[in-house]
């Protein structure tokens, strides 16, 4: 049997380091700031006085972000590029690592190169700020970010050294894009052996609820010695670096959307490992309904049937529902404009028949897209490529709806649409026909799939399988303000709106407030109920199956929570107050 001892960390990625002597991960700016600030200007460094920050480079947040490489922050990077045939520069003033002997004294930075056959970064130091000379290092040639090593002796020991990093080319038009992250200048004793590889993780389940995940951090160089490792949360086991030479480090029983930092100590010698939580989360199965019972401002990717797809600003819980003639609606709903994250929710795929997805919209502003077209919402595949798209386009204060499976069309609807209106839209595809419709503001009480769509067409490559809904955020002049409520998912429209009218007969739930622990839910049937409930950011905090009519919440402290109750296939949610 392994040892089993202790350890920390944080996940997806892990960093191994020694005393750090200077460190610059560039802080985090807002994905749509526009123009991004200089080097110059910026105020969000880590650093400040002593040191100094000069060039004509950029910080940024767009693009592809930091990942992938030990200590990968995955914030804000430094952008180095060419203006007017004259490459940006870089430069670092002011560490100081008089304390340490040039031997021992490592360079690291993340580097990401636009394509691998472009110009080399080059880096350089100096003890004036006037004379300098080069560092060497491994060119980046992958196009992917990379974490750059230069080894001890390079970086001089000194109380004014200054680092400059600059991009070489003299291109006036498709100019190489450099960036750079995560800079460090440390001290690693050439006793310190121990090198820690990247963390991979893996979901020990994926609920509805928050699971747990295991950690894996390969390690080499160990085999003797006696290590101190510190975690955060879960159980460390594996193989012990004390006395393996080369073997895995496993964390196991951390908990979902926790982060850990495992610290590794052994007499002068310091490691870190990082690794960012994995999403366990489970397929919605269908009939799938979505009612948004989440908190105002509660991200949207954080809850446990969505995910977030990119990086940027949230989509976010808004206050109240949407409300359409023929339709209940409950709950929240949520709300996204401009660029930023795109939300995902995953059902069960489906490759036959006909898929469809209903919900309610208000295009509440459009000013911040006078003239824009995009696409905002679409059905997708569990690979989170668009198959069907639901467009939207803005002039003269009005827009119009539209549908199609490229990422531009001409297949809008000819109505003419004011900020604010109420539109309820039902998407479906029918794998046998081929054919992707829309319904735009139908009658509920008489809508089948024989109804005359709204918008109809045909793929030129049929849809081979759906799997997912997803929300797009795409830019700041070509997304309105759009409210989102009420998504339902289904394989027929009898089905789709049969989950939108499921109401419990004869459902009570009270008292309301509790204050004595013990919540009652009775129903006509008093059959078997799923009973789960959620607090107000959207978490899991209780799920019972049971045919009792009481329902035990002492374990809940004081406040507003959801419950959403499930029987004989028909569903209902409640505000329910403890004290």
């Amino acid at each position: 049997m392994k040892k089993i001892y202790s350890l920390l960390l944080l996940v997806v990625s892990c960093a191994s380091f020694g005393q750090t002597v200077y460190s610059e991960n560039f802080g985090t700016i807002a994905p749509s700031a526009s123009p991004y600030p200089l080097v110059t200007v910026y105020t969000g460094f880590q650093n400040t006085t002593p040191i100094t920050y000069t060039g004509t480079s950029s910080v940024r947040s767009s693009g592809t972000l930091s990942t992938g490489y030990n200590g990968a922050s995955g914030g804000s990077h430094l952008f180095i590029s060419v203006t007017t045939g004259v490459g940006q520069v870089f430069q670092i003033d002011g560490i100081d690592t008089s304390a340490y002997t040039s031997a021992n004294l490592q360079l690291s930075f993340g580097y990401l190169k636009s394509s691998a056959a472009s110009v080399a970064l080059v880096v350089e130091k100096s003890t004036d700020g006037t004379n300098w000379s080069p560092i060497t290092f491994t060119d980046n040639t992958n196009g992917s970010w990379n974490l750059v090593t230069v080894a001890g002796g390079q970086i001089p020991s000194s109380t004014t050294l200054s680092l400059r990093l600059t991009n070489p080319s003299t291109a006036t038009t498709n100019a190489p894009q450099l960036r750079v992250d995560d800079i460090k200048v440390s001290n690693v004793n050439a006793s310190c052996t121990l090198v820690l590889g990247v963390a991979t993780t893996l979901c020990d389940a994926s609920t509805s609820g928050l699971d747990t995940y295991t950690t894996t951090i390969p390690y080499t160089g160990g085999g003797s010695g006696s290590y101190t490792i510190t975690p955060s949360s879960g159980t460390v086991g594996g193989d012990n670096p004390g006395t393996v030479a080369a073997g895995n480090i496993v964390i196991s029983g951390v908990t979902e959307s926790t982060n850990l930092t495992v610290n590794v100590v052994s007499g002068i010698c310091s490691y870190q490992a990082t690794a960012n939580s994995p999403e366990c989360k489970s397929i919605n199965t269908l009939p799938y309904s979505e009612s948004f019972p989440y908190a105002v401002g509660a991200s949207l990717g954080s809850q446990q049937k969505w995910t977030n797809v990119n990086s940027g600003d949230d989509i976010v819980g808004a206050a109240g529902s949407l409300t359409y003639p023929g339709f209940t609606s409950v709950d929240n709903s949520v709300t996204f404009t401009g660029s930023g994250i795109d939300c995902f929710t995953p059902f069960t795929t489906t490759t036959s028949g006909a898929i469809y997805a209903s919900f309610i919209i208000n295009i509440s502003d459009v000013t911040n897209a006078p003239t824009g077209e995009t696409y905002f919402a679409g059905l997708t595949d569990p690979a989170k490529g668009y198959k069907a798209r639901l467009f939207s386009k803005v002039a003269s204060g009005q827009y119009q709806l539209g549908l199609d499976t490229a990422n531009t069309t001409t297949n809008y609807d000819a109505t003419l649409r004011n900020p604010g209106d109420i539109v309820f839209v039902v998407m479906g595809y029918d794998f046998t026909a081929n054919t992707l419709n829309a319904w735009i503001n139908p009658d509920l009480a008489t809508l089948t799939s024989a109804t005359t769509p709204t918008l109809t067409i045909t793929p030129t490559a049929p849809i081979t399988d759906l799997g997912g809904f997803i929300l797009r955020q795409d830019g700041n002049t070509s997304t309105p303000t759009i409210i989102f409520d009420e998504l339902r998912v289904a394989d027929s429209i009898g089905g789709l709106l049969a989950v939108a009218q499921n109401s419990i007969n004869g459902l009570k739930v009270y008292p309301n407030p509790v204050s004595n622990g013990i919540l009652f839910i009775e129903t006509a049937a008093n059959a078997t109920k799923t009973v789960t409930v959620y607090d107000v950011l959207g978490k899991q905090v209780l799920n019972t199956t049971t045919a009792d009519n009481a329902i035990n919440v002492s374990a809940l402290r004081g406040g507003v929570y959801v419950v959403k109750i499930t029987e004989e296939g028909k569903t209902a949610t409640r505000k329910l107050v403890i004290k």
